[in-house]
C-alpha cells in the first residue's frame, strides 16, 4: 500500500471548508455524547454505538455523505481509546480541515476527483487513473491549502542493487556511509532563520507560513531523493537508532528537528519495503568509540563530550586510523549484518 498526497487547486477551498465544519460538527457531538454517556454509565460508547446515534444525519442535508459520517465516528473512538481520555479536544474552526473517505466514497473521472457529488480538480502528478482507490482523507495545510490523502496499492519493483550499506546520522554531515561518502547537512531552518524572524517580528503571519512551508518542502524534498538513492543502489540497509527525541530535548534541538532523522528513518523504512530492500535499525551503542578494524574499544578512541572535536583517531591496540563517522557507520554495517545472520539461523 502507498499513500499519495495530491494538491486540490485553491477553487475548491470554499465547498471544502464547508465540509470540514460538518466533520467537526460530528466530532464534537461524539465527543459530547461519549461523555455524557460516561459519566451516566460508567463505560464509553464504542465506534459501533456512535453510529447508531448519527444513522440518519445525511438525510439532513448536509454535505457530507453517511460513510463520512461513520467514519469519523469510528475514528473518534479510537483515538479516545488511544489517548486514554474521558473526553478529547474539541474541533473548532482553528482546527486544520479534515476530512475522511472510504473507498466507495472517491472516484477519478477525466483527471478529476469526485466525492459526495462534487468534483474536485487536481494537480495529478502521479497517473490516479492507472490505480484502484481506496480510502483516504481530505486534509487543509496551515496555509489553507487543501490536498487529497489517497491509499493505493502498487506493485513491488525490487531493487537493482546488490551492496549493503551501514549509515550513520549527525548533525556536522546528516549522514556518513560505511563504504566513506559523506552527505552534507543542508540546514534548512538555519538558512531561512534570519528571513523568519525578521517576518515575525513585523507580525506577518502569513510570511511566516510561507516560510516554514518552505522550509519543509525542500527537506521532505532532500530526504526523499538521498533516501530513494540509496534504496536504489543497495539490497541492504542498516542505520543507527540515535534517539532524537531524546535529542531534541537538548541544546541541540534546533539542529536535530531541522536534520529530520525520523522522518529520514521513515523515508527509508517504506521505500525497503516496497523495493524489497532489508532495512534494519541497530543499535548504535559505542559505534563511535569502537575499533571497526580490531572490534576493541581502545583508550585512544573519542569518548564522552570531550572527544566531540576528535574527528580522527588511531586505534592504539592495532594502529589502525579512523575518521571517527565513518568507523561508527562501519561498525554499524557489521552489527546489522550479525542481526542478518541471526535472523536467518
Amino acid at each position: 500500500m502507498k499513500t499519495l498526497h495530491i494538491r486540490i487547486k485553491d477553487k475548491h477551498a470554499k465547498v471544502l471548508c464547508a465540509m470540514a465544519r460538518e466533520v467537526n460538527m460530528v466530532w464534537n457531538y461524539c465527543n459530547d455524547l461519549s461523555y455524557r454517556y460516561l459519566k451516566r454509565h460508567g463505560k464509553f460508547l464504542s465506534g459501533f454505538d456512535l453510529q447508531k446515534y448519527t444513522a440518519g444525519t445525511s438525510k439532513e442535508g448536509t454535505l457530507i455523505g453517511s460513510k463520512t459520517i461513520q467514519i469519523v465516528g469510528q475514528e473518534y473512538a479510537i483515538r479516545r481509546k488511544q489517548f486514554k481520555k474521558n473526553k478529547l479536544s474539541w474541533r473548532s474552526k482553528r482546527s486544520l480541515g479534515w476530512i475522511p473517505f472510504s473507498a466507495q466514497c472517491i472516484k477519478c473521472i477525466n483527471g478529476q476527483l469526485r466525492y459526495a457529488g462534487h468534483h474536485f480538480k487536481i494537480w495529478d502528478s502521479y497517473g490516479l487513473s492507472k490505480y484502484e482507490l481506496r480510502s483516504g482523507n481530505f486534509a487543509q495545510d496551515s496555509r489553507g491549502r487543501w490536498y487529497a490523502n489517497i491509499c493505493v496499492e502498487t506493485e513491488k519493483v525490487a531493487s537493482e542493487g546488490t551492496a549493503s550499506v551501514g549509515i550513520d546520522l549527525g548533525l556536522k554531515d546528516f549522514a556518513v556511509l560505511s563504504n566513506g561518502e559523506k552527505i552534507d547537512a543542508q540546514h534548512f531552518y538555519r538558512n531561512q532563520e534570519q528571513q523568519l524572524a525578521t517576518a515575525q517580528r513585523a507580525n506577518k503571519k502569513q510570511r511566516v507560513k510561507a516560510i516554514h512551508a518552505k522550509i519543509k518542502a525542500k527537506r521532505s524534498d532532500f530526504l526523499h531523493k538521498v533516501s530513494s538513492r540509496l534504496v536504489k543502489e543497495n539490497a541492504a540497509i542498516f542505520v543507527g537508532n540515535v534517539n532524537s527525541s531524546a535529542l531534541a530535548k537538548t541544546k541541540m534541538a534546533k539542529s536535530v528537528l531541522d536534520a529530520g532523522w525520523s522522518m529520514f528513518r521513515t523515508m527509508l523504512r517504506y521505500k525497503c519495503d516496497s523495493a524489497s530492500v532489508w532495512f534494519e535499525e541497530v543499535n548504535e551503542k559505542y559505534t563511535t568509540q569502537t575499533c571497526s578494524s580490531c572490534g576493541v574499544i581502545p583508550d585512544s578512541s573519542p569518548k564522552g563530550f570531550t572527544g566531540l572535536n576528535k574527528r580522527m583517531w588511531v586505534c592504539s591496540t592495532c594502529g589502525a586510523t579512523h575518521d571517527r563517522d565513518i568507523n561508527a557507520a562501519a561498525n554499524i554495517l557489521a552489527r546489522g549484518h550479525s542481526c542478518l545472520a541471526e535472523g536467518s539461523r
